[in-house]
């Protein structure tokens, strides 16, 4: 499988007419590598070359988990070590990930002699966004232990607890159904908290009858799941079953009709326009969806101005939102497969929002 990616690199390297490519986002290292450490690491691939540079910590992890690339020892940093390091690929032309290299990094990569710097963008991310076999198994692995997450909600709320006090019991309840971490850091937000759409978990205990927004993700051998739904502890308001129910019928529509060969925008208007049909339109702020792999948020995106377009093998989110400030939100999100007919949705999660303790 990484070799498979390298010759595609080396394909690309060809077409953009660059002798090497330059890997130091950490995430692609991983992906092109399979080294987990990629933020302490960097990639030279050329023609004929792949070398992996990192410092004295990682030399047995290297050999342990990137056998397709020979170590180059950099003890003093990738920029101190530049010129040997593309001296040692042969490589004059390098292209660079220029969304994630500093203005300082490339100050010091430009002083090395006989070496000319070519900004580009998104290479690995393009190879990313469509996942293997492999990769999907490792996703669903993770999506389950977050739909067991909602499945035990009812045993994991108790009278009283904060938003802070839930959230840690969803990780350590993850942690024990076998994720190897969170995939980000959990939204637990109830009431007023729900209006914002990244709320952090404060102190507020959760009060039955609000909205309870729960927004977590499981990562399984690196690869990420996503999940969001809201809740209402006990019997729900007209309000919330109101708002509930629009959300959920935007959900349905895009589920609906998404398909491959479908641009990101348009894919975001099947659950906008729901949504501003029922008069809520400027409470649906963010994009509908985005990718997910060995981040949380990756290609392709799938919101409001997207140009990217679906093909089959891409994982992403649906999750449209209503935000109401001083009485709070619901989001409800999903995570599909895109296929050639449709989506496949991997998220399994009951969405019926009351939760009886």
């Amino acid at each position: 499988m990484i070799h498979t990616r390298i010759e595609r690199v080396r394909q690309r390297l060809a077409a953009e007419g660059v002798d090497a490519l330059l890997v130091t986002q950490p995430s692609n290292v991983r992906y092109m590598s399979g080294f987990t450490a990629g933020a302490d690491a960097s990639l030279l691939i050329s023609a004929t070359q792949t070398l992996l540079a990192t410092d004295f910590r990682y030399y047995e992890q290297v050999a342990r988990q990137a056998p397709e690339y020979r170590l180059f020892q950099v003890p003093k940093g990738l920029a101190a070590a530049f010129g040997d390091l593309a001296r040692e690929a042969g490589a004059r032309r390098i292209a660079f990930e220029s969304t994630h290299v500093t203005y300082a990094l490339h100050q010091d990569l430009a002083k090395v002699e006989g070496v000319e710097l070519v900004p580009e963008k998104g290479w690995v991310e393009e190879l990313r966004a469509i996942k293997s076999a492999e990769e999907l198994s490792l996703i669903r692995q993770a999506v389950a232990i977050s739909d067991a997450v909602i499945a035990a909600l009812p045993e994991m709320l108790r009278p009283g607890m904060t938003e802070k006090e839930l959230a840690w019991e969803v990780e350590a309840f993850m942690h024990a159904q076998g994720a190897d971490d969170v995939a980000f850091p959990i939204i637990a937000a109830g009431g007023p908290n729900a209006a914002m759409p990244h709320a952090v978990p404060s102190e507020r205990r959760i009060v039955p009858g609000e909205p309870l927004t729960l927004d977590l993700g499981a990562r399984v051998h690196g690869y990420c799941s996503d999940l969001t739904r809201t809740v209402c502890i006990g019997q729900p308001d007209a309000r919330f079953r109101e708002v509930y129910e629009i959300v959920l019928r935007a959900q349905q529509a895009a589920e609906a009709g998404m398909k491959a060969g479908m641009l990101g925008k348009d894919a975001d208007a099947l659950a906008r326009q729901v949504i501003a049909d029922a008069g809520y339109g400027e409470a649906f702020g963010h994009g509908m969806g985005h990718g997910v792999g060995l981040d949380v948020h990756e290609r392709p995106s799938a919101g409001a101005r997207s140009e990217d377009r679906l093909e089959p093998g891409m994982v992403v989110t649906v999750e449209p939102g209503i935000y109401l400030p001083g009485w709070g939100g619901v989001r409800i999100e999903d995570l599909v497969v895109v296929t050639e007919s449709g989506v496949e949705i991997l998220s399994r999660a009951t969405k019926d929002p009351v939760v009886v303790l």
